[in-house]
């Protein structure tokens, strides 16, 4: 289900305050603290001209962030991201004088860290991205986990040495019992999404996902004039339409964000004018979408620069894995898992809809980007639903980008 945004906000801009988070400085920031880091290597951007013939549009380019920072998420470029600066700028307080990227690894930097504990909720990514954060600095992760959240996903944050919690009913209650405890405890919460009161912390989440669009914008020869963007509360499509709406202002593309419809509350809000909270359903085979209440600060940006919300029914996300993993002629293999797909699952609905094409400007000109946020994060789900495991489906290609 589509509907345009319900606001008379095209052509805005995100609000000055967002705009230094969310642009040129506030990507630059988060390009010069991953400077330091192993293997941060731009990760792939496919152009798949097999697939837009397919569809009919003029080109498809996928950011393949399943190979970030050997994390498998594009979730590595946030919460890791804000655990650093928020270490070196506890150490600069408790020190006395500046500290930098560059003193992380010193004695009295890691004395600090190692004082510190960082906790979250997470549907799988986001923790695992905080855990890993937490580990390379020397700092203690609690990382607060629902039910739903599958013991593959489980086993890969405790690899990181990180405190697991399990939390009963959904990720919303998993987000209240982690401030809660964290509150008791002394611990810093890590939130990718916002509240009343506690913004500056999801802001940084989500500044680290710029460098992704930094990244797609630097490899096209021309920018995007559609971009499909998958959102659970949001962070993460606003940090992707915030930035392109900062740099590249009145040619900024058509950004649509996309939703399980089983979780759907920013496609909800925007037909409320406003936030709303979803009552909770049965569980999405997206699960990393999962999210029944948008993030306050990630819908402040929407609200002005996004210009559709889509929803896509439960086979949707799967057939997508599948048209990746078994590509059209000349196309490489993608391994993308149930949540990263969601944007060009998104697409191929859109396109298969004339008069949704046409509202959307989905034509043979058209120059899309979407964003793959997750590789295969849980490999036994992932071969349920593609029907080959990650190891086949690249094998058709031969080897996987380092």
């Amino acid at each position: 289900m589509y509907a345009p945004n319900s606001m008379p906000t095209h052509g805005w801009a995100p609000l000055p305050e967002d705009v230094a988070t969310l642009g040129a400085a506030g990507a630059d920031q988060a390009v010069a603290y991953l400077a330091h880091r192993e293997h941060n290597d731009p990760t792939p951007l496919h152009r798949l001209d097999g697939l837009a013939d397919e569809l009919g549009v003029g080109s498809v380019f996928v950011k393949d962030e399943g190979y970030r920072l050997g994390l498998g998420s594009f979730k590595a470029l946030g919460g890791s991201y804000v655990v650093t600066r928020l270490v070196l700028e506890e150490a600069a307080r408790r020190l006395g004088h500046p500290v930098d990227v560059g003193d992380l690894q010193t004695d009295a930097v890691r004395a600090v860290a190692a004082t510190m504990t960082f906790a979250c909720a997470t549907d799988g990514n986001h923790g695992r991205s905080v855990a890993q954060g937490a580990q390379l600095v020397g700092a203690e992760a609690a990382i607060f986990m629902h039910g739903g959240v599958s013991d593959e996903r489980v086993a890969a944050i405790e690899r990181f040495g990180a405190r697991i919690i399990r939390v009963d009913g959904s990720y919303d209650d998993s987000i209240i019992e982690a401030a809660r405890v964290a509150e008791a405890e002394g611990w810093t919460v890590l939130s990718d999404t916002s509240w009343p009161g506690y913004e500056a912390i999801p802001a940084l989440v989500s500044q680290g996902y710029t460098v992704l669009v930094r990244e797609s914008l630097d490899a096209m020869i021309a920018p995007p004039t559609h971009v499909l963007v998958q959102a659970g509360v949001g962070g993460f499509a606003a940090a992707v339409a915030g930035h392109l709406a900062a740099v590249l202002g009145a040619d900024r593309p058509h950004v649509i964000v996309v939703e399980p419809e089983r979780a759907a509350c920013l496609f909800a809000s925007n037909a409320a004018g406003g936030i709303v909270t979803v009552p909770g359903a049965e569980p999405t085979v997206m699960a990393m979408l999962e999210c029944y209440q948008p993030s306050p600060l990630a819908w402040r940006v929407l609200e002005r620069v996004a210009d559709g919300f889509l929803t896509l029914s439960e086979d949707e996300s799967p057939a997508a894995m599948r048209r990746l993993a078994q590509p059209a002629a000349g196309d490489p293999p993608i391994v993308a898992g149930e949540s990263g797909v969601a944007g060009l699952a998104g697409l191929v609905q859109l396109t298969a809809d004339p008069e949704l094409r046409r509202q959307t400007g989905l034509d043979d000109h058209a120059i899309v980007l979407v964003i793959n946020t997750e590789g295969a994060t849980d490999p036994e789900l992932y071969t349920t639903l593609v029907g080959s495991t990650p190891e086949q489906v690249l094998s058709a290609e031969g080897s996987a980008p380092s």
